[in-house]
């Protein structure tokens, strides 16, 4: 882990992205479809991918084109294509890479080093065989809608929904209704085990599993007051992807066993795992954690929106727009929306559409000097600054 520049990562710019014209195949059938929408171009996808490779039209490690491109080209939303894009993962023809995008895989040559994510779906699935096992239902019987099992094994709808779609890829379960939200669903095989007795919601995942090897590794090789490395040279020496150890990392910031700060400062050390005492550093009590700091920065906009409306509108007087704003304040868009939402909760603002509408001022707010944690702070003037 200590000699991080021998570590290669794969780079965007050496890899071929496809290009949206190069996908030749007849577009799926998605009105007289009896599956869902992703379901079905799950499987336009899984198919063209195999004749593509088959036929030297495009190789493994290709990039896919844009999800974009694919809702444009197919007339659906993204959420839809990414749900196509994550069955077609589970069965083994792409992988996603942070930072790169989809990668096509062959399902008959690769090997895959990357240890993949145990998801709610996952366990859902399995939730799912448990339930089928343990009311002894047989191939043609029905059992309830997806809607009806999500109640029963603990999961939301949607990813019962699509786990049963997995489920019925499988050949265990199949629909016999164009919407598969209703019942219709039907038993075609009961030939299957169950990879685990553990089918809470609470299943291990491999999130939990790198948890676990984060702990091991702090304890072998950091102190309290060390930096961890970078989540690409985690993610290298863990077989993990780079959102998993991000995701880790997140439940050792919970635990306060690390400590996340912007910019150079990085991911710190604060406790080892299994002691009881903390080593907190002086500068780490007075600096605001990475949740704490964009807090302050949404409340910080909140302040200078309010001040703009007590020195300068009264009650019933329209503000300018989100874009007006975003550029008077030099801040993003979405930072303005956020803001404006957060007020109209305080009840200073409403919103009303339509040709006339906008966002109403509807409440002066008082304004007050905050003070806020340091966002950055130098290790040479904690000293001092503690005195």
């Amino acid at each position: 882990m200590n000699n991080q520049e021998n570590y290669i990562f794969p780079k965007k710019s050496e890899l071929k992205q496809i290009n949206i014209n190069e996908v030749y195949a007849k577009l799926p059938d998605l009105k007289n479809t009896t599956e869902s929408k992703a379901t079905t171009i799950g499987k336009w996808l899984a198919g063209w991918i195999t004749t593509a490779l088959s036929d030297g039209k495009i190789e493994e490690n290709n990039i896919l084109p844009s999800k974009a491109d694919f809702a444009y080209m197919l007339g659906v939303s993204l959420g839809t294509v990414q749900n196509a894009i994550r069955y077609i993962e589970d069965l083994g023809y792409v992988e996603s890479k942070q930072c790169i995008g989809t990668l096509v895989k062959n399902r008959a040559s690769s090997t895959h080093t990357m240890r993949k994510l145990t998801s709610k779906k996952d366990n859902a699935i399995e939730a799912i065989k448990h339930y089928i096992l343990s009311n002894k239902y047989k191939v043609g019987d029905n059992i309830p809608s997806s809607r009806t099992i999500s109640m029963i094994i603990g999961f939301n709808s949607n990813t019962t929904r699509l786990s049963l779609e997995t489920l019925a890829s499988y050949g265990i379960v199949s629909h016999n209704k164009k919407n598969a939200r209703e019942s219709g669903w039907i038993i075609t095989s009961t030939d299957f085990e169950l990879k685990s007795n553990d089918i809470s919601n609470n299943a291990k995942t491999l999130v939990d599993m790198v948890v676990s090897d984060l702990e091991n590794y702090i304890t072998t090789n950091l102190k309290v007051g060390d930096k961890m490395p970078p989540h690409a040279a985690l993610a290298k020496e863990l077989k993990a992807s780079i959102k998993t150890v991000h995701d880790a990392l997140k439940v050792l910031i919970d635990r306060q066993i690390l400590l996340a700060r912007r910019g150079r400062y990085g991911t710190t050390v604060i406790k080892i795992p299994g002691s009881a005492s903390f080593g907190e550093k002086p500068e780490t009590s007075i600096f605001a954690s990475a949740q704490e700091t964009a807090f302050y920065h949404y409340e910080k906009t909140q302040n200078s929106i309010k001040k703009m409306i007590a020195s300068e509108y009264q009650i019933g007087d329209k503000l300018p727009s989100i874009k007006e704003l975003s550029e008077r304040f030099d801040l993003s868009p979405n930072t303005i929306r956020k803001a404006f939402h957060n007020l109209a909760k305080e009840g200073f603002l409403v919103f009303s559409r339509g040709r006339y509408g906008g966002t109403f001022v509807i409440d002066i707010p008082e304004t007050e000097v905050q003070s806020f944690k340091w966002l950055a702070v130098n290790p040479q003037y904690a000293k001092e600054y503690s005195n």
